[in-house]
């Protein structure tokens, strides 16, 4: 019989469809991230970087030149963003509408020089470098008093929106805390006021105390399918340290979060046969990234089904296969099966992950 399963958080309503019942081999027609295959023609690839806006920032080789041939990571501004980091916001109002300029940040993480080697294939030092990347713009971006929120994501295959193949993550800031992002701190804010304890910590113990919805482990950082997962196979990382935001990270706890992530992705990708796929960074706003009542996360969104009438209408969504299903299926991947050996980094990888990469 489906059942309705409610979030602790948000208190949003999912109904889990027990009599459709789907395992990975059932996504097939939705699965396949169908990427395009012209690195000649990409502007993410080495020897092409005149085709992006200047770089930001870059982790290079010793000696390379910047906005050249030479680097291992580069961050550049989104060629067709959508805010723009010039200008005042000017808010103002007419009437019962609300108006202001849309000013922001909008930038592209590209992950590897190498156009076909997605994130799951990349090695732990290589993913962390990537996630040291994000915390360099965010810490970056944060002291500007114009953002109030920044969200780094991924979108992976044409149905998950990516429009390039060559492996990369984004980053927006906005002026704004989005309702999305607002309802979430509302919930954890919510469930500590009458738990006295963090909703996330809570969720923690007893998905670790259960077992089975979860996917993986380490020292760090655990993986699990949602209770109520509003996808098949939606994946949450979530550190064991409580702490509300992704720029508070240690050191060590990167290595860690690097490994839980490229860990997750193979598994998705070895279990949903290269499905397309979302992730993005759950953290605090920018002027609440020092309080004590959210804690980070990554989620994961396989694109195995699309959102239709009844999801659109109602915002209760209809997850076709039980998280305890799903996490049976990524626990059981076998994660050395059709794996490329992982590349080195290139000669002058940083050892000191709080050194400033070229900027």
């Amino acid at each position: 019989m489906p059942e309705l399963r409610r979030d602790p958080v948000t208190g949003e309503w999912v109904i889990v469809a027990s009599e459709r019942a789907k395992r990975p081999g059932d996504f097939a027609d939705h699965s396949r991230a169908d990427q395009p295959d012209e690195p000649e023609n990409c502007p993410f690839c080495a020897g092409n970087e005149s085709m992006t806006p200047p770089e930001i920032m870059a982790f290079r080789q010793p000696g390379s030149q910047r906005n050249g041939p030479g680097w291992w990571i580069r961050v550049v501004p989104n060629k067709y963003p959508a805010l723009a980091i010039e200008g005042d916001l000017n808010k103002t109002g007419f009437g019962v509408y609300d108006w202001m300029n849309g000013v922001g940040a909008h930038e592209v993480i590209v992950e590897t020089p190498e156009h076909g080697k997605q994130l799951p294939f990349l090695d732990t030092r290589q993913i962390e470098d990537i996630l040291w990347a994000y915390r360099a713009r965010y810490l970056d971006l944060k002291k500007d008093p114009r953002l109030k929120h920044i969200l780094i994501f991924r979108n992976y295959g044409r149905v998950a929106g990516a429009s390039l193949g060559h492996p990369h993550s984004q980053l927006v800031a906005t002026p704004v805390v989005p309702v999305q992002v607002a309802a979430e701190l509302a919930g954890a804010q919510r469930y500590q006021d009458y738990h006295d304890r963090c909703a996330y910590c809570d969720i923690l113990r007893q998905e670790m105390n259960e077992g089975q919805r979860l996917v993986s482990e380490n020292e760090h950082f655990i993986a699990f399918e949602p209770y109520a997962a509003k996808y098949p196979f939606e994946t949450l990382i979530l550190p064991r340290r409580h702490c509300p935001s992704f720029a508070a990270i240690s050191a060590e706890e990167q290595t860690a979060f690097a490994a839980m992530l490229g860990d997750a992705l193979r598994r998705i990708h070895l279990c949903l046969d290269d499905a397309p796929y979302n992730y993005n960074i759950h953290t605090a706003p920018c002027d609440r990234d020092d309080k004590d009542e959210f804690h980070w996360h990554l989620r994961v969104f396989p694109r195995l089904t699309i959102a239709a009438g009844f999801e659109m209408g109602t915002g209760v969504y209809i997850n076709v296969t039980p998280p305890e299903v799903a996490a049976e299926c990524l626990r059981e991947v076998d994660l050395g099966a059709s794996l490329p050996v992982p590349a080195e980094l290139p000669v002058g990888s940083q050892d000191d992950p709080s050194a400033s990469p070229d900027s």
